[in-house]
């Protein structure tokens, strides 16, 4: 019987905000606007980077990466959730659902990874400022930023695997916005205690390793500032760490907020708001911190965006001889 139930549910219904179901065009608006901030300024941190030899360093690779990471995250989580709003349903499909979930916890396994490796190449630079071109080398930058990709979706396929051969028989409502993994497995009609326990032990290793190797790095590059004798060197080191050390407090005071609180299973209410900001807010806030804070950024970001939209005059009079353009009176000044 519980084998021929489980064939009925072929979808899940997400029952998301629904006090805000009165004001569905606001909310719609401000979650779009949110989003495609975040998608501006990521994009725009990654063609910078990419179109700037300056920019081609281990600090700016490590930072792109975690940008696509950022964007992958939210795209993983924010239209589908805004298609169901706009459109008024609550449901999404059981397979679609499992691909969310191995999406948005892979991407967000990386980014934690993403967020360790800043604080290495942040140790380094200050720490080690002797070494950091011997040691934050393009090699090793590839393989840390190909390491934090292959072991956020290893480790989080494995348990997609798993959690799309229980049945499900029973309920299929979800009381969050999005397909998380511990209200999905609630729903299964399984024993699903080895299952929990795995993913608390994945949890753990990237979720704490990274955290204490952050707050290790950290508490080394404090140490080392607060030796700096004059006011101005500690002022100057202390601001090229200043972005990513806010950043790493916002992300991971709310990871820990969501999944290590001992009420987060009854506060799904709090775990829905705090995941809204996480995903909704913290995206273009940290493109925003990254960039406006960073005066060598926007200084590259100029250049780039002059050079791409205004050629030289004395190429654009050589092809014009030659024919291959029209005359523009707003590119020849």
């Amino acid at each position: 019987m519980e084998a021929a139930n489980a064939t009925l549910i072929t979808e899940f219904i997400l029952l998301g905000f629904p006090e805000f179901h009165g004001m569905r065009t606001l909310f719609v608006g401000i979650v779009l606007l949110m989003y495609l901030l975040s998608i501006s300024g990521d994009c725009l941190i990654i063609s910078v980077v990419f179109m700037e030899p300056k920019l081609h360093t281990p600090m700016y690779f490590i930072l792109s990466n975690f940008s696509l990471t950022e964007l992958c995250i939210t795209t993983s989580v924010i239209p589908k959730m805004l298609t169901n709003i706009f459109l008024n349903q609550n449901t999404i499909c059981f397979a679609c659902c499992l691909i969310q979930v191995l999406f948005s916890f892979s991407f967000g396994a990386i980014q934690l990874i993403n967020l360790a490796t800043m604080s290495f190449d942040r140790y380094t630079a200050i720490c080690k400022p002797f070494l950091y071109n011997a040691m934050m080398t393009n090699r090793l930058c590839f393989h840390l930023s190909l390491m934090a990709w292959v072991v956020g979706f290893i480790a989080n396929l494995s348990q997609s695997i798993v959690l799309w051969t229980y049945p499900f028989c029973g309920q299929n409502v979800i009381d969050h916005c999005f397909c998380d993994m511990g209200p999905v497995l609630k729903l299964a009609c399984a024993d699903t205690t080895v299952m929990e326990l795995v993913g608390l032990f994945y949890a753990a290793i990237i979720m704490w390793g990274s955290f204490f190797f952050s707050l290790i790095s950290y508490a080394s590059i404090i140490n080392t500032i607060l030796r700096i004798p004059s006011v101005t060197g500690r002022s100057k080191a202390f601001s090229t760490c200043s972005s990513h050390l806010t950043i790493l407090c916002l992300y991971y005071g709310a990871m820990f907020f969501m999944y290590l609180r001992p009420s987060t299973q009854s506060d799904t209410q709090i775990n829905k708001v705090v995941f809204l900001v996480t995903i909704v807010a913290l995206p273009p806030l940290s493109a925003l911190i990254f960039t406006i804070r960073n005066s060598e950024f926007k200084t590259a970001a100029k250049r780039a965006m002059h050079r791409s939209c205004h050629l030289p005059s004395s190429a654009v009079m050589k092809l014009i001889k030659m024919g291959s353009v029209k005359k523009c009176p707003q590119q020849i000044i």
